[in-house]
């Protein structure tokens, strides 16, 4: 608790945003959709993970299955699965367009998902092509509130 409270006194002083949950973390700049993917937009492209949030409810991922670069993909829309060792889980697409790279390292190191899923364990990237699709995913501060009052109903 003392580090928390040190922590989050560093962070006001450094005027950096954080948030206070038990499960997980949330980043600020994303957007998230209801399904537990995150998406970073940069420009016209965009990058694609599962949240925090998600990897934990599923415990220890142990295979991903990926699309194909070049692939189509449409908002809220299957286009990959998580198999870990709790449960499989379709992986839906924030956004839609054309997956222009995907993440091979999860191929042999699924895991990345749980150790880093909003760095290194990024699963596609998408050229978008209505970047007006963003305004209907939630911000930080609602995909907080949206995950605690789901945790809460079970």
């Amino acid at each position: 608790m003392a580090s928390r409270l040190w922590a989050s006194k560093a962070a006001s002083y450094l005027r950096l945003s954080v948030f206070h949950r038990g499960f997980s973390s949330v980043v600020k700049d994303l957007k998230y959709a209801d399904s537990h993917e995150w998406v970073k937009f940069d420009g016209k492209s965009a990058v694609v993970g599962i949240t925090d949030h998600a990897q934990d409810h599923l415990g220890d991922v142990v295979y991903v299955e990926l699309p194909e670069a070049g692939t189509t993909v449409t908002q809220g829309s299957s286009f990959g699965a998580v198999e870990s060792v709790k449960a499989t889980s379709d992986i839906n697409s924030p956004v839609s367009g054309k997956v222009v790279e995907v993440n091979e390292k999860l191929s042999s190191s699924p895991g990345l998902i749980n150790g880093s899923p909003y760095e290194n364990g990024w699963i596609i990237k998408v050229e978008m092509n209505d970047t007006s699709e963003l305004n209907s995913l939630m911000d930080s501060e609602q995909y907080t509130k949206f995950c605690e009052e789901e945790d809460a109903k079970h």
